[in-house]
């Protein structure tokens, strides 16, 4: 092995051992949801409070909504919107099966026209589907549900507020170790993209993994079929292009993540037949 590559492994060793030491310092270890039926049992490290995301999340729903009003974008098709609520509220019943306090959570659901093919919902339960997602896409209610399981689970893990976390602690320790190691503009930039790639990244796809699988079990015990999640990301993958490479994505390769969804689906089965009784 070159010395290059000895001190290039060294360097990136270094940066992880040293922003660990941060987080450990700065970061609270909390688990934010019980592991249902599917397993999702990881501690979190959190460096910010669950009310500040909360605040900023509301905050912004409030000022995105209020732009698309002016537009005329909000809830325009009644039957389309009817249709999100209706699938939404079944789906937060069935969150105290993650974590209970989620049910006394300030819920809002919105579908805004728009051709995106997208829907989020943001820490504290601010939903919005974009009419796009279900027109483009044809999606079936099942597919649907799949698709605000999915994203009701980041909420439910508190997956904004944990990249965010990592991006305040990673920010800080890059300054000190930067600063120790007078390693100035430059340095302190190579040492920002190290963290992105060796440590963020996969993170993030990690995320995608268990708002799958709580997506699913959410769905079946909303007594949707959980097998529609593969049928859902088989036609996203018909908008969404071709994958790029596994080291660079937020989001599992896709061959992998129909393999995840359809072990998974199989395992809630048994909540779904449950709940069509």
């Amino acid at each position: 092995m070159s010395k290059r590559s000895t001190d290039r492994r060294n360097w990136v060793r270094g940066l992880a051992m040293g922003l660990t030491l941060v987080f450990a310092v700065g970061c609270e270890t909390v688990q934010t949801t019980q592991s249902g039926v599917v397993g999702v049992d990881r501690s979190q490290r959190m460096a910010i409070s669950a009310g500040e995301i909360e605040q900023a999340a509301t905050q912004e729903y409030g000022k995105l909504l209020a732009a698309e009003q002016k537009k005329g974008n909000v809830n325009r098709n009644p039957a389309q919107y009817n249709r999100v609520r209706t699938i939404s509220s079944r789906l937060i019943q069935q969150v105290p099966a993650f974590r209970p306090d989620a049910l006394k959570w300030k819920w809002e659901v919105n579908v805004l026209t728009s051709p995106e093919v997208n829907a989020w919902c943001m820490p504290g339960g601010k939903i919005a589907v974009y009419t796009g997602l279900m027109e483009k896409l044809n999606l079936t209610d099942d597919e649907l549900a799949a698709v605000l399981g999915h994203e009701m689970a980041h909420a439910l893990r508190e997956h904004s507020r944990e990249r965010a976390s990592e991006q305040a602690m990673a920010g800080v320790g890059i300054q000190i170790i930067s600063a120790v190691a007078g390693l100035g503009d430059i340095g302190q930039k190579g040492m920002e993209y190290a963290y992105m790639g060796v440590l963020g990244l996969p993170n993030s796809r990690a995320h995608e993994t268990e708002a799958d699988r709580i997506g699913v079990e959410l769905a079946a015990r909303a007594g949707y079929d959980p097998r529609a999640a593969v049928s859902l990301w088989q036609k996203m993958g018909s908008v969404g292009g071709a994958d790029g490479p596994k080291f660079l994505s937020t989001h599992p390769p896709r061959a992998e993540r129909m393999a995840d969804l359809t072990s998974y689906a199989a395992r809630v089965m048994p909540l779904y037949q449950q709940a069509k009784k």
